[in-house]
């Protein structure tokens, strides 16, 4: 994708801690928030409790500000598959298989017709990711929120040798599967950079059968199909690609992570990146760019996992602690 970030433009370059999201901050907060727990059975996907022969692992995420997008158009029909979406890619990265779901929905004010439609969501995602929802919580606090937030707690079971080692190897390939588009990260910074000039009831300029909102809205693709071909070839690590964009590959061990045949990114990337004047390397340290899951494996195994999924190999493990991708050197 070409870097429009050095062009001459009347606004500059956004980028994310622009916007109001600072990762590294995030990240140090979520950390001091463990540390006072002081747990150390976790993965950098989720946390594990040892029942005897098995792990019962957690996870819990939200929608985050891909909200205000459903909001603003008036379409809540997907947002139920990004809530579940965020929570069972995560325990599939841990090689957890997720059995179980809670969500949790705050309102202001009671609403029948959003509730219906966030519900037909969950509904589709739990059926696509085989999930079993347990029970849920719907919140009046009119006095605490604006507006409305989703979110919700996964549960999983792995046997201890299902467990991905979470470690990837020097000589690994790297296999990537591809995204749905912009999935429910990044979502602040993509909010600000296409409604600088344009309405989200607008066209989508690169696709004007959809309007901008409905291009923003496709909901997060679900990898729970991943896991039996992963542990089928020996998979080291997975890194579901999030908050964070391509520096999430450093969360498979501290290894230099060559990509060098990525996945197209999707229209929507370049759309953002034109509008917002957002550089390439804030791009891929905030979006998937086309890639939302990887997996690092033995080199020798690859191409059999390739061969029964939709991945692709898009690179190799190397010596270092950087992530080469696009000509970018991320750290």
């Amino acid at each position: 994708m070409p870097d429009h970030a050095d062009e001459g433009t009347d606004e500059e370059g956004l980028t994310y801690a622009d916007t109001g999201v600072d990762i590294e901050a995030s990240e140090d907060a979520t950390a001091a928030l463990l540390e006072a727990f002081g747990s150390d059975l976790t993965t950098e996907y989720a946390g594990l409790l040892d029942i005897g022969d098995r792990y019962l692992a957690l996870a819990t995420d939200g929608v985050g500000t891909k909200l205000l997008v459903a909001e603003a158009i008036e379409d809540f029909s997907t947002i139920g598959i990004d809530c579940i979406a965020m929570n069972v890619n995560d325990l599939v990265a841990a090689g957890v298989e997720p059995v179980a779901f809670v969500d949790y929905l705050a309102v202001d004010e009671p609403d029948d017709a959003l509730t219906n439609e966030i519900g037909e969501g969950l509904a589709v995602g739990l059926e696509e990711a085989d999930l079993t929802l347990l029970g849920g919580e719907t919140a009046v606090m009119p006095e605490v929120v604006t507006g409305f937030d989703l979110a919700g707690t996964c549960a999983g079971l792995a046997g201890k040798d299902e467990i991905l080692a979470g470690e990837a190897q020097v000589g690994d390939a790297l296999v990537g599967f591809p995204s749905n588009g912009i999935h429910s990260n990044g979502l602040t910074l993509a909010r600000e950079a296409v409604t600088r000039d344009h309405e989200y009831t607008d066209p989508f300029p690169l696709n004007p059968e959809v309007s901008i909102g409905e291009e923003l809205l496709r909901p997060t693709r679900i990898y729970t199909d991943l896991l039996e071909p992963m542990r089928a070839h020996d998979a080291r690590a997975a890194a579901h690609v999030t908050g964070g964009g391509w520096t999430n590959l450093s969360r498979m061990g501290e290894r230099r992570y060559v990509v060098d045949d990525p996945l197209p990114a999707q229209p929507i990337f370049e759309f953002v990146q034109s509008e917002g004047d957002v550089s390439d390397e804030e791009m891929h340290r905030t979006f998937n760019m086309g890639t939302g899951f990887v997996v690092a494996l033995p080199e020798e195994r690859a191409e059999s996992l390739v061969a029964e999924t939709d991945g692709q190999l898009i690179g190799r493990v190397e010596e270092g602690d950087t992530v080469e991708i696009r000509g970018l050197s991320l750290s």
